[in-house]
């Protein structure tokens, strides 16, 4: 049974529909991708899972039961905007959250000593949140997030002002509470961590679901049509590709390019167009298309502005 189903649920404010006709579940053990463009919907689903805010339609369900204030006390929730109290410390902030959620003080004592040695801040504990970074912030608000050990974890943009270090330290944390059993929610805008995370994706567009499944089975339904290529040379063939249409260029560098194939184009038609401009290619594999691929086909496809270049004749 899925730990978190959301069932059809529509979220209006006034005449601004946020959230329309959507339906996902988060399953025991498995960490959800929820994606999607800024104002696509994320944030008002993620808060109806939270049961901060109600559905105007739908349900939205924890185990067998409604969302409540009972399902609340077996969530954690990482909002997107921190909630930390600025002038208290952060020993007694954590406290303090841990004691809302019933736990014991001693258990509580126990359980802040155990995660902020986890997350290398046990010296940050008799200081002030005003006195942190926002990375440091950011780490005190998922240690209160995860205290209580709860059953559903909601993430929102956990990654949010941490540096590559702490950002790879939090990631293994959220993997050791996913391999313990635990449930995950993660809406992130950094497709390279959901790629690295997630199991299973759920991308909305515009408060509609437009992707939703396994990981693995969505990439493998986009196919292998991307190539990633390293060489040696003059990369302006990339731009030739471009503007005929026959591929879209992805991340690139004077070494380094993904692209994109459109229109059917075949890879030999890209040799054949990079040949006369590079003198050595070090790399060429044909692969599924990235997350960030995805992201950017499905959205253009849902909202109906398809690029020009998907439309352009191709050169193969």
């Amino acid at each position: 049974m899925p730990i978190l189903s959301i069932e059809g649920v529509t979220k209006r404010y006034g005449d601004f529909t946020a959230v329309n006709d959507v339906s996902f579940t988060a399953q025991p053990g498995r960490i959800l991708g929820l994606l999607g463009p800024n104002g696509a919907g994320k944030t008002t689903a993620i808060r109806m899972a939270a049961y901060i805010t109600i559905p105007d339609e739908g349900q939205v369900m924890f185990g067998d039961a409604k969302v409540g204030p009972a399902s609340q006390e077996r969530m954690g929730y990482l909002p997107e905007e921190r909630g930390l109290y600025k002038k208290m410390k952060v020993g007694e902030q954590l406290m303090y959250f841990a004691e809302l959620k019933g736990m014991d003080r001693k258990v509580a004592r126990e359980k802040i000593k155990y995660w902020l040695e986890r997350v290398g801040a046990l010296d940050w504990v008799s200081k002030k949140t005003n006195e942190l970074s926002k990375g440091m912030q950011q780490k005190m608000q998922f240690v209160a997030t995860i205290l209580h050990e709860p059953e559903l974890l909601i993430l929102d943009e956990p990654f949010s002002g941490l540096d590559p270090i702490n950002a790879e330290l939090l990631q293994d944390v959220i993997m050791e509470l996913k391999d313990g059993g635990r449930t995950i929610l993660f809406a992130s805008h950094r497709m390279e961590q959901v790629e690295q995370l997630c199991d299973d994706i759920c991308l909305i567009s515009r408060g509609e679901i437009v992707v939703n499944g396994a990981l693995n089975e969505v990439k493998r339904r986009y196919g292998k049509n991307t190539i990633l290529m390293d060489f040696e040379g003059n990369p302006a063939f990339l731009d030739t590709l471009e503007a005929s249409g026959a591929a879209r260029i992805g991340t690139r560098s004077t070494r380094h390019a993904e692209i994109n194939l459109l229109n059917g184009t075949r890879p030999k038609a890209v040799l054949e167009v990079a040949m006369p401009h590079v003198q050595d290619i070090t790399r060429f594999e044909l692969v599924e298309p990235p997350m960030r691929e995805i992201f950017v086909r499905a959205v253009t496809e849902q909202q109906g502005h398809i690029d020009e270049a998907d439309a352009a004749p191709s050169i193969a």
